[in-house]
């Protein structure tokens, strides 16, 4: 497994919606390892291909208590009315959080690595994370959730830290 380098914002492969898979071979497999390798080094709990340059629909996630998942070509079939705040961040933007409204519970349904449709009930941390890495898929980077002037805000704390660094 390796290590990627991940695109860090404001890099506008950020902002581009990723193609869809079509191939489910041992590249896939080497990505979807390399992609969580790269995620617990950074440290993060969900990542997706585009977070590496990578314009392609694949998510990892690997929450507290839970194993690692492989998510290709998800999708969110249904979201709940009952929405929830939590904070997030980004592998691609560290150091600084906000919190994002969202869903409550979403079902999504994506291909598993040998291209198999599955269905996945989701709730609390896990819709949230879906949702957080399904927009990143279709080009919405998180910071976009926010209002302008959160946003506004966090860009400048994020500026401000990079200048330190």
């Amino acid at each position: 497994m390796t290590i990627l380098p991940i695109v860090k914002y404001p890099d506008p492969r950020l902002n581009q919606i990723a193609e869809t898979v079509t191939v489910f071979d041992a590249g896939l497999r080497k990505l979807t390892n390399d992609l969580l390798e790269t995620m617990r080094a950074a440290p993060g709990i969900g990542i997706t291909a585009p977070h590496v340059g990578i314009l392609q629909r694949v998510v990892v996630l690997e929450l507290p208590g839970m194993a690692s998942r492989v998510y290709v070509n998800p999708r969110i079939l249904s979201a709940s009315n009952e929405t929830m705040r939590h904070e997030e961040g980004s592998v691609s933007m560290p150091g600084v959080v906000d919190e994002v409204e969202r869903s409550a519970k979403v079902t999504i349904a994506y291909q598993d690595l040998d291209g198999h449709e599955q269905t996945e009930e989701a709730e609390g941390l896990l819709a949230i994370c879906h949702q957080h890495e399904i927009d990143q898929l279709d080009g919405i980077f998180w910071i976009r959730r926010l209002s302008r002037l959160r946003r506004e805000r966090l860009i400048k704390r994020y500026e401000k830290l990079q200048r330190q660094r």
